[in-house]
């Protein structure tokens, strides 16, 4: 989906949809602490996988993306152990028809290219969320 439809599905007349604007919604990040990456290098890999997951919510799900954009666009960061965990969590994701996107590094800075850094999930409900991630600590 390009900018201008993105922008045009956020500021069309909306439609109804079975989202209630009451519902509790956020965006879970899911950080690799094994990369011992430097906050701003978290900040900015975040930064893209908050882009990348709104995009593609905007063109998936775009009632849930309405409802989270009109309640405040809750988000939070929690730590996985590593690649492969976050890789198990974003299996576990696809089951439970959340929204994943995942965020590799160029590797032009702090870590090596290619490397798995973070997991957007949602924006969805936040007990679908909880139950995925619920058990990890905050960043």
């Amino acid at each position: 989906m390009g900018f201008r439809s993105f922008l045009h599905r956020l500021t069309a007349p909306k439609f109804q949809r079975y989202v209630h604007r009451d519902q509790s919604l956020k965006m879970v990040f899911v950080i690799n602490h094994e990369l011992k990456m430097g906050k701003g290098k978290i900040a900015a890999q975040v930064g893209h996988a908050a882009v990348k997951a709104t995009l593609k919510s905007g063109e998936v799900r775009p009632e849930l993306l309405d409802a989270w954009l009109s309640t405040g666009q809750k988000k939070i960061c929690v730590k996985a152990d590593n690649a492969r965990h976050i890789e198990q969590i974003e299996q576990q994701a696809k089951q439970h028809n959340v929204l994943s996107s995942k965020i590799h590094d160029a590797g032009h800075t702090q870590i090596p290219a290619g490397s798995l850094t973070v997991l957007a999930l949602g924006p969805d409900e936040d007990e679908k969320l909880d139950a995925l991630t619920g058990q990890l600590k905050l960043l």
